[in-house]
């Protein structure tokens, strides 16, 4: 058997081992999700709170509105397009690095008219943004 591993051919497993295997992993699934919701449990604070706990402490400032009222969706559409023109700006950062070595392959065009067409979608986006009113921050 050792001959056969150094010699790379695998051992024959039955299927019985294959589910032991694989009954032993949920079973350690299952106990580990226990074990974290009972660690949760006795860590977590008490339900019965006062209503001093409930009181603002960070800013000092009163509340005028109630803070579980709905925050207008305007807020989040400004956020994601953050977001996105962030994370697609970042992907011209490596671009702009490999596009001299592209000139000196002869592939400078093929580069330039990819990243032309990159940076059109991109625009076509904020113009379609900017119509719709996503950045007016009301």
């Amino acid at each position: 058997m050792t001959l056969a591993l150094l010699q790379g051919a695998a051992p024959e497993i039955g299927y019985g081992t294959l589910y032991v295997y694989v009954g032993l992993f949920l079973l350690l699934i299952v106990g580990f999700v226990a074990a974290t919701l009972v660690i949760a449990r006795l860590i977590a604070p008490s339900r019965r709170s006062s209503r001093a706990k409930g009181q603002i402490y960070e800013t000092g400032e009163v509340t005028v509105t109630d803070p579980w009222r709905p925050f207008p969706v305007r807020y989040y559409v400004f956020a994601l397009l953050f977001l996105i023109f962030d994370v697609e700006a970042a992907f011209l950062y490596p671009w702009a690095v490999i596009y001299n070595e592209s000139i000196t392959q002869g592939m400078g065009l093929y580069m330039f008219v990819e990243v032309v067409i990159f940076v059109f979608i991109l625009a076509t986006g904020l113009a379609y943004a900017w119509k719709k009113g996503a950045l007016k921050w009301v």
